[in-house]
């Protein structure tokens, strides 16, 4: 008597995980269409009979989400970029609303996350926050795609992307203080943070600062753009430093994030360079030390309230096997006392 087919004998075969046989063969759009064909074809070479009973328990949902946050450089022990503390009291509320628990876990780059949490049935969907080198990262968004994973990233959208993002308008948010500056009439605005796709946030940041420049008839100037892509206020300061080692001048600064500014201007006050009279700066963000910094920070603001609830209903979406997309949220300037413009009430 021959031993009963299993769908781990069908995800042997076809090179895919038993989860991804699970979901192909009750045609989850999760699954891409060539999986699914792949999967099906062996299933039916097999003879494979489907267990009802077993099927039934394993559609079972655990009714939580995990919220994955992943270590950043930090100037404390915390490990943890402010901006995704400021997100995760909204992840909370959303997921409550929709009856969801949130598991919450802290994560280094080097673990095998990517395994632990849908297939062992110990929640329903992923939302993944931070992640450091973005060229890194990719492989194991390639894989959760292929397991079939439910999950949603915080992040940029970018070409031949894993899985779906939800982030905000990077590019918007450059060019959007860029053009206050230039509104103000600075006209040499250095760049502070990285323009390559390890960081697709902060590279459409530059995009949008270095079309706002074009749009007024300035080019980028090498000579006042300084890489730093780490976001701590350590980072911004050392930045500045060798920016004002270079001899070149400027007016006015656009960082990347507002650690990277706070930063900078702590480095421009020890070099004697006053803030907003000599250099306006903004940063990217809005975390709650922006309005304490001295002078308070005028930032590009992402709304952390909005971008909780949209990453929660895009992975309950996917729990529910309904179509879902990637989304950029609009950012708004937060005019505060650092760009010397008066902060509006």
């Amino acid at each position: 008597m021959k031993p009963k087919v299993t769908s781990f004998d069908i995800a042997f075969k076809a090179g895919v995980s038993q989860a991804t046989v699970s979901r192909a063969l009750r045609g989850s759009p999760l699954v891409s269409l060539e999986t699914r064909q792949r999967v099906q074809a062996v299933a039916k070479e097999l003879n494979y009979k489907v267990d009802k009973n077993a099927s039934s328990l394993r559609r079972q949902r655990a009714s939580t989400l995990a919220l994955l946050l992943f270590e950043d450089p930090t100037s404390d022990d915390s490990l943890i970029n402010p901006f995704f503390l400021s997100m995760l009291a909204s992840i909370t509320r959303a997921s409550a609303r929709h009856g969801h628990d949130l598991l919450v876990s802290f994560q280094q780059m080097s673990d095998d996350w990517h395994a632990e949490y849908q297939d062992s049935h110990r929640a329903d969907g992923v939302i993944l926050l931070g992640y450091g080198d973005y060229l890194a990262y990719r492989t194991k968004l390639e894989r959760l795609v292929e397991e079939g994973t439910h999950f949603v990233r915080w992040g940029s959208e970018v070409e031949d992307q894993h899985g779906v993002s939800i982030g905000c308008d990077n590019r918007q948010g450059g060019r959007i203080a860029a053009d206050h500056l230039l509104s103000l009439g600075r006209r040499r605005i250095a760049y502070l943070g990285t323009a390559t796709l390890q960081c697709p946030e902060f590279l459409d940041r530059y995009r949008g600062y270095a079309d706002a420049l074009a749009d007024a008839g300035l080019a980028p100037d090498d000579a006042l753009r300084v890489d730093a892509s780490d976001s701590t206020e350590e980072v911004g300061h050392s930045a500045m430093r060798a920016l004002l080692a270079r001899g070149a001048q400027f007016d006015a600064v656009f960082a990347a994030s507002d650690l990277l500014a706070i930063g900078a201007m702590r480095a421009l006050a020890e070099a004697g360079r006053q803030v907003p009279a000599d250099v306006s700066v903004v940063g990217f963000d809005d975390i709650p030390m922006a309005s304490f910094a001295n002078p308070a920070l005028t930032t590009v603001m992402q709304d952390t309230r909005l971008a909780g609830e949209r990453l929660v209903a895009s992975v309950i979406r996917q729990i529910r096997d309904e179509p879902v997309g990637s989304e950029m949220l609009p950012t708004q300037l937060v005019i505060r006392r650092s760009c010397g413009a008066s902060p509006k009430p």
